[in-house]
């Protein structure tokens, strides 16, 4: 039986991969100080899991949490673009120093592979679509640097020490467990929360904006494919469904399956966000063996399934 390192595990995506390994049988550590991510999260797995509190910005409580694991999924990060540029120095402090802590010691401890949380931000506003990995980053927000300096970590880690990475670009991932009630929540935990409350989700910008919105059993399965894929030290995948949807028809979708008669209000949009994205997967596929298992309606009709007994409770 491996053991498995999940920094980050109390967090969104995280706790996810923390269940997925535990219904495996796998062992598993977590490392979170929950400063994003929320301990519920993972309660339900108490006495099945190791749960060690440090912050990655120091190094002596990221060897510690490394050390006798065989690989690690490195989750944990300060999450969303607008906190970067209310603060790029704590997100640059948390996600690349954070990161390279991570790199370092795995290396140190003789880990097998790290699997790394990269994001689709990467690609700024890059008008070839869909988003191709052969196309040069050109990340527009402070957070979207963070993410592909650690990408960059990674790949020279692999190129220079021999550890073996895989970096997963993650495009707009969904699904129950995600935080509805912060500033800088996601968009669809947002407008499903406001349709339970009837109240009017709020858009930012024209609303025509697109992302590849992807259900979070993707990215599970994903990262389960990147721990044990032969021949994909050092490389860096899309990981999305391939598909483009607008902020207008999302919100439609959401209030159509949700009943809700609440329209849209519209406010300005962020700085730092990016106009459109969809992901090219075909290296996903070929080399990791992904495929997109659960599409955008089916897992949205699950999330709000979940907000819903939430609600309920």
């Amino acid at each position: 039986m491996a053991h498995y390192l999940v920094t980050g595990g109390c967090g969104f995506i995280g706790s996810h991969l923390v269940e997925a390994l535990v219904q495996k049988g796998e062992r598993v550590r977590v490392f979170d100080n929950c400063s994003t991510g929320k301990a519920e999260n993972i309660a339900h797995l108490q006495g099945r899991i190791e749960f060690v509190d440090g912050d990655l910005r120091e190094l002596e409580a990221v060897n510690q949490a490394v050390a006798g694991v065989s690989y690690v999924f490195h989750q944990g990060a300060r999450p969303s673009v607008a906190r970067s540029v209310a603060d790029p120095i704590l997100s640059n402090n948390v996600n690349i120093n954070g990161t390279l802590n991570v790199l370092v010691a795995a290396r140190d401890a003789g880990v097998k592979r790290v699997i790394y949380a990269a994001s689709s931000s990467a690609y700024g506003n890059i008008p070839t679509l869909p988003r191709s990995e052969t196309l040069a980053p050109q990340p527009a927000s402070p957070y979207a640097i963070t993410k592909y300096v650690g990408e960059c970590y990674c790949r020279v880690f692999t190129q220079v020490y021999g550890l073996e990475t895989v970096a997963l670009r993650y495009f707009n991932i969904f699904g129950p467990r995600q935080d509805p009630t912060s500033q800088y929540s996601a968009v669809i935990p947002k407008f499903i929360h406001a349709y339970l409350h009837g109240n009017s989700p709020a858009i930012e910008g024209d609303g025509e904006q697109s992302r590849d919105f992807t259900y979070i059993a993707n990215a599970v399965h994903a990262n389960l494919l990147a721990c044990h894929a032969e021949g994909v030290a050092g490389e860096v995948f899309n990981i999305g469904c391939g598909q483009q949807t607008s902020i207008n028809r999302l919100a439609s979708l959401i209030g159509e399956m949700m009943e809700a008669d609440a329209k849209p209000v519209y406010t300005s949009s962020r700085p730092g966000d990016v106009r459109h994205s969809r992901a090219d997967i075909r290296k996903a596929q070929q080399l990791l063996g992904y495929e997109s298992k659960v599409e955008l309606k089916t897992g949205l009709c699950r999330t709000i399934d979940w907000f819903l007994r939430r609600f309920d409770a």
